[in-house]
């Protein structure tokens, strides 16, 4: 019984000491990774509309595969640099309940 007492304090010890190291990684990738600007990000997106705007039916073949890699080019790199917020169900409705207690 004293052996498994201290396998398990010892492994409490090693997951209490080891995540906050794990956390402090996540933190300096995200300050490396460059943001665009809002302009750039304007750009990209008028070019996504001004293909969607496109008659595709006149071009050949050659043309429409161009356009297709240059179409997923933009969204990789649309992702790549900030998309959107992501909020989950949870925070979503933890923000209405302290909303209706608050208001």
């Amino acid at each position: 019984m004293k052996r498994f007492n201290l396998i398990l304090m010892l492994a409490m010890a090693f997951a209490f000491f080891s995540s906050p190291l794990v956390l402090a990684g996540d933190k300096n990738k995200e300050e490396a990774k460059p943001k665009m600007s809002e302009a750039e990000m304007k750009i990209l997106v008028d070019r996504l509309e001004d293909i969607k705007t496109m008659d595709r039916s006149l071009m050949d073949r050659t043309e429409k595969k161009e356009l297709r890699s240059e179409v997923r080019e933009i969204n990789e790199e649309i992702k790549r640099n900030g998309g959107g917020v992501y909020l989950s169900i949870g925070a979503l409705l933890l923000v209405i309940i302290l909303l209706i207690l608050l208001l």
